[in-house]
């Protein structure tokens, strides 16, 4: 899939007081409307591999579904930019909360604001997992320059979703929402226990991608960039080590220190 994700341009380059004609590596950027049961659910501007991950990602995320058994059929209209999925049973999400905004209480703790639907699919992580300061490090290093697409373009997130000891999946994409849809698609679509498994992800950690990591089910995020307040928060009440700026031989943790061990 990786040819999917860039292509080749010829660029005009200015460097030291000059101009030339060069070559140069352009992410792909590729718009996917999904239907859920013949309506039109979303569409979603994303990276064009891992579709059918993505997809079953997104909408559990979203609660529309509970495992990949709610889904009768699933196909994927590359062509077209198309994915049709039906459903067994009718939706059970009300579609008018989408992008709604819903105050309320964050596992009893402090008011935080949440979507509607967040507030329904977001888990207080209940993991037992420990990771070191080294193990921490080193999957990020690993996920990062692994990346051939990142290395060569510079414009993807990466998320990656790992043991304590290795990388497990690694999904690349240009939103980096959609970078951790294709993570919780692969664990549903693959089996893959999540309460155990860690988050490596190379982008910021806002409110949005802390609440994904709670959909998803683990308990540490490690991320190479910084949090916001709310994402700080959000972690705190939901039980979820939040780890930053882990760059060289350093990171800051924010929330949750215990399952960071020497």
């Amino acid at each position: 899939m990786l040819e999917n994700m860039s292509d080749k341009y010829t660029i005009t380059k200015y460097h030291d007081g000059q101009f030339q004609d060069v070559e140069d590596v352009i992410v792909n950027e590729f718009p996917l409307t999904i239907f859920v049961n013949e309506m039109e659910f979303a569409t979603m501007v994303c990276t064009p591999t891992h579709f059918e991950e993505m997809v079953v990602g997104f909408l559990a995320s979203e609660g529309v579904i509970r495992s990949y058994n709610d889904i009768h059929s699933l196909s994927i209209d590359e062509s077209r930019g198309y994915a049709y999925v039906m459903l067994k049973v009718n939706m059970t999400t009300n579609q008018e909360y989408y992008s709604k905004r819903f105050i309320g209480s964050c596992c009893g703790k402090s008011r935080q604001f949440y979507f509607h639907n967040d507030a329904r699919t977001a888990k207080t992580s209940m993991s037992k997992t420990r990771i070191t300061a080294a193990q921490s490090i080193e999957l990020m290093n690993q996920m990062q320059n692994n990346s051939q697409v990142f290395l060569e373009t510079g414009g993807v997130h990466n998320a990656a979703l790992c043991s304590p000891e290795e990388i497990i999946a690694v999904r690349t994409d240009i939103g980096r929402h959609n970078a951790l849809d294709k993570l919780y698609g692969y664990s549903i679509l693959n089996r893959v226990p999540v309460r155990n498994k860690i988050i490596v992800f190379s982008g910021r950690i806002s409110s949005e991608v802390l609440l994904k990591a709670a959909k998803i089910g683990v308990g540490i995020v490690l991320s190479k960039s910084a949090p916001t307040d709310l994402a700080i928060k959000l972690a705190k009440d939901l039980n979820i080590t939040a780890v930053g700026f882990i760059r060289g031989k350093s990171f800051n943790v924010y929330s949750c220190p215990e399952r960071i061990v020497d």
